[in-house]
């Protein structure tokens, strides 16, 4: 997959010169309902013989506006992990737009016509509620009057499960509450975030269970506190272990939270290093414990429980 970054305003030499079927969205998280829409261009793409490009920013509107709140508006696919999940589902080119004051003040029939025609699309495909041009005052419903008859339109509808739509407000607030199993069906993966490993404590390593305390990428959103059944990619490999989220009540109330993995059969040095951590099952809430004995008796129980789940995962859910 060719990744072509742009930010407006663009010289054409950037853009590929060949018929498109051009995927529109920002795809936070890419979950069942945005692979629904990106499978769908693909599709087509591969009938008609043309590529398929999917067109992105580079950061959601609301970082840019005043309306950013960052209790709120925090990311479930940061852009690398956006574009690993895009590329595995057959996409052939991704340009990531630079959402800026500028490119957002484009009006709609602007954004048509530089960002849709110029692009050489023939077939435009995007989900139902795509918005589009300045306050995003345009829809897929009025996208045939800019568009001119000079591409077709394919608009793909929500996509449901047995409660309500897929969408990815309802993946956070899954997330926030600890559904991970829930948030992972819509999802249709595991659901991950990223950081890299700095000192902690070392307490746990005296309790027998030494932990890899993880500072976790800015933007994006963190489970809900617990503790987790998890995969940690280290060394370029998943492994397992268990998770926790929370302040450490037992030793006393920390003033931030801390993320910290314990990876089974594990023991090597490696603070500064980038890590994953695929969030599989919450196991139970954070407790404060009586004493250090009764902790580490929760801590064994915690491991059994935690290997009975990672024992579940299929490999083509990594």
């Amino acid at each position: 997959m060719d990744i072509i970054r742009i930010h407006h305003p663009y010289s054409k030499e950037e853009i590929i010169n060949e018929d498109i079927v051009l995927v529109l969205g920002f795809f936070d998280g890419v979950h069942r309902g945005h692979q629904a829409v990106i499978n769908k261009g693909v599709e087509i793409a591969k009938d008609r013989g043309l590529k398929c490009a999917v067109m992105t920013f580079n950061r959601h509107p609301a970082f840019v506006y005043r309306s950013f709140d960052p209790d709120k508006h925090t990311y479930l696919t940061p852009l690398d992990r956006k574009e690993e999940i895009i590329r595995n589902l057959g996409v052939d080119i991704l340009y990531e737009v630079d959402f800026t004051a500028k490119f957002g003040r484009l009006s709609p029939q602007e954004f048509v016509d530089q960002y849709i025609v110029d692009w050489h699309a023939k077939i435009v495909v995007a989900g139902f509620d795509y918005t589009y041009g300045k306050a995003a005052q345009a829809n897929m419903n009025t996208l045939h009057k800019y568009a001119k008859n000079r591409f077709e339109i394919v608009t793909v509808d929500k996509k449901m499960d047995e409660k309500d739509k897929i969408s990815s407000t309802r993946i956070r607030r899954y997330i926030s509450e600890a559904k991970i199993d829930q948030a992972n069906e819509l999802l249709g993966y595991i659901y991950e975030t990223s950081g890299f490993v700095i000192h902690g404590d070392a307490r746990g390593r005296e309790l027998g269970y030494p932990t890899a305390n993880i500072y976790p990428h800015p933007y994006v959103m963190v489970p809900k506190r617990g503790v987790y059944a998890v995969k940690m990619w280290v060394n370029n490999e998943w492994l397992d272990g268990m998770a926790s989220i929370g302040y450490n009540p037992t030793f006393g109330h920390r003033p931030s939270y801390s993320i910290e993995v314990h990876v089974f059969n594990f023991n090597e040095d490696i603070y500064g290093e980038d890590v994953k951590v695929k969030w599989v099952e919450y196991l139970r809430d954070e407790i404060k414990f009586n004493s250090v004995e009764e902790l580490i008796e929760r801590l064994d129980q915690d491991e059994l429980d935690a290997k009975e789940s990672l024992a579940k995962v299929k490999i083509n859910q990594i």
